[in-house]
């Protein structure tokens, strides 16, 4: 996995820094996750990673797809991947790229996992006190944890911020134990 994000990063900094520089990176965020859709296809996955196939058939099926997505920089990349049969990154060329613009528009994801649901106003309330605490916006995605007990934990990048009943149970045991 770590090789992965290794060669990828690359790609993916120079995509973003021509996209920042050109004021696309909506149009090249759309057009990676598409691509990125395109390669994990089990279907498109058989004919992109068969060497029976061309470089010439795979930048053709590719294109085709992606259609008018596809700026003349956008292909070139496509074309490029191709050559270095690095089409397979594409997914992670594609994350590092999210990472890269939310980084740039000052916005943090996190990750919400909750032992039950949250209402509308519980995740509203949970967004503006992480935006206080981190000063950026702050984009969630809540996950029923139900191993939790209670609670909830949540993840924004390095950060993990546990206010699970599990969480302090653990917690618990531990000072127990020395």
């Amino acid at each position: 996995m770590a090789e992965l994000i290794t060669v990828a990063r690359p790609y993916a900094e120079a995509v973003y820094s021509l996209a920042a520089e050109q004021q696309s990176q909506a149009k090249w965020s759309e057009a990676l996750a598409w691509l990125a859709a395109m390669v994990t296809n089990p279907d498109v996955a058989q004919v992109v990673t068969n060497p029976k196939h061309t470089a010439q058939e795979v930048e053709a099926l590719l294109l085709d797809v992606l259609g008018e997505r596809g700026s003349d920089d956008i292909k070139k990349f496509v074309v490029t991947l191709i050559e270095n049969r690095r089409l397979t990154l594409l997914p992670e060329i594609a994350g590092q790229f999210e990472q890269l613009r939310a980084k740039s528009e000052g916005v943090v994801d996190a990750v919400v996992e909750s032992a039950f649901p949250l209402t509308e106003a519980q995740q509203a309330d949970l967004i503006a006190a992480l935006t206080k605490k981190y000063g950026k916006t702050v984009r969630i995605e809540v996950r029923e944890a139900a191993e939790l007990i209670g609670g909830v934990r949540i993840l924004i990048g390095d950060d993990v911020i546990d206010a699970s009943v599990s969480g302090k149970l653990h917690a618990m045991a531990a000072s127990l134990k020395n």
